[in-house]
């Protein structure tokens, strides 16, 4: 089959690789359908991760259909279309049992893309699969419900709930890309009093206003000075972090009010400097984490509720074959205006139509 594979810093290629095998009873092997590149896979490709080695086939995030199950296989079979979670869970490690399935000890939690091969080739091998897979109703799209992989959990979970984000909140979030736009949308469900997005791109600015922010800024133009305007000097009541860079960080720590709150959400591969000679005093709390996906359940119904506007965020379209010309396109985000670009075979309501006007001629 053919996969994008990792070669060390700054190189990939879409190559021939074997295809994946069962290797345990509770695998699954998935023909890939959609699939999507994630912040995340840049960090890898610049070298920020130590932990994915040479040879890795890179991608976490996918829909497509299961071809093959190991013996203990119970919830899916083949020709089930399925949504291939960011995070697999062996069940029963303490942290799985406690809900954290992120920090899985059995096997685990990150592995797709980072520690065993993952979704960016045409099959995959799904580890613990009953738990890690989500069988998807016809009525959602493949190519938006491969958001619901990583960037909707992660903003939710990571970002909004770890946030703490209520009622009447200021809420900024720092980072307008996919990660910083799904954390605007899923905070508007807690009713905030204002959001406000600061990012360097007015591109992704205006998308941020698309999806509910009230207020945007751009991160060269005293953002900070606009938040203390909005709320008396006092500051904002929750800060995100949707960047993954030093000086992201520490503004969000200058924008957050006493006893607010930051919630760092972006993956970084430098150190940040804590400025714990002006915070020790200020009562703040300061949440990181890697997503669990335990909320992925949920935020599926509410998109075949039509409740999510994952289709918003979709900016470009591949096919699976094109993999290296769409990560030229997302790489160069600032240029292009690439938001999340989706791979894969054409979307269930073009095949429609083209199926309607082949009824049509005929």
């Amino acid at each position: 089959m053919k996969a994008l594979v990792f070669h060390g810093p700054g190189q990939t290629a879409w190559q021939d690789v074997p295809d994946p095998s069962i290797k345990d009873a509770a695998d699954a092997i998935v023909r890939i359908d959609a699939v999507t590149i994630c912040g995340t896979d840049l960090h890898i490709i610049k070298g920020d991760v130590p932990e994915v080695t040479p040879g890795r086939v890179l991608g976490h995030e996918a829909v497509g259909t299961v071809v093959e199950t190991g013996g203990d296989v119970r919830t899916v079979r083949p020709g089930d279309r399925v949504l291939i979670s960011c995070i697999s869970s062996c069940g029963r490690c303490r942290f799985c049992r406690e809900g954290h399935y992120g920090q899985c000890r059995g096997g685990g939690g990150w592995v797709l893309g980072h520690t065993i091969d993952g979704t960016q080739a045409e099959y995959v091998r799904v580890p613990f699969a009953d738990l890690s897979v989500h069988p998807l109703p016809s009525a959602v799209d493949s190519h938006d419900a491969v958001l619901l992989a990583d960037i909707f959990p992660t903003s939710y979970e990571v970002g909004v709930l770890n946030g703490n984000v209520r009622p009447g909140d200021t809420v900024v979030v720092v980072g307008a890309g996919p990660i910083g736009l799904a954390v605007i949308a899923t905070a508007g469900l807690y009713s905030p009093g204002r959001i406000v997005a600061v990012d360097l791109a007015d591109s992704r600015l205006a998308a941020a206003r698309v999806l509910g922010a009230d207020a945007t800024a751009s991160a060269t133009e005293e953002p900070e000075q606009l938040v203390a305007d909005l709320t008396d000097g006092l500051g904002a009541d929750v800060v995100i972090e949707a960047v993954g860079v030093p000086e992201a960080f520490e503004m969000c720590t200058r924008m957050v009010r006493p006893c607010g709150r930051v919630a760092n959400v972006g993956v970084h591969g430098k150190p940040a400097t804590l400025h714990l000679e002006d915070l020790w005093i200020k009562d703040i709390t300061i949440t990181t984490g890697l997503v669990d996906t335990y909320s992925t359940p949920m935020l599926l119904r509410m998109m075949a509720a039509g409740r999510l506007p994952a289709s918003a965020l979709v900016t470009h379209r591949f096919e699976l074959g094109q993999m290296e010309e769409a990560y030229d396109v997302f790489a160069r985000a600032g240029d292009t205006g690439a938001l999340k670009v989706v791979l894969g075979s054409p979307r269930h309501d073009v095949v429609a139509e083209a199926a309607q006007r082949e009824v049509e001629r005929t």
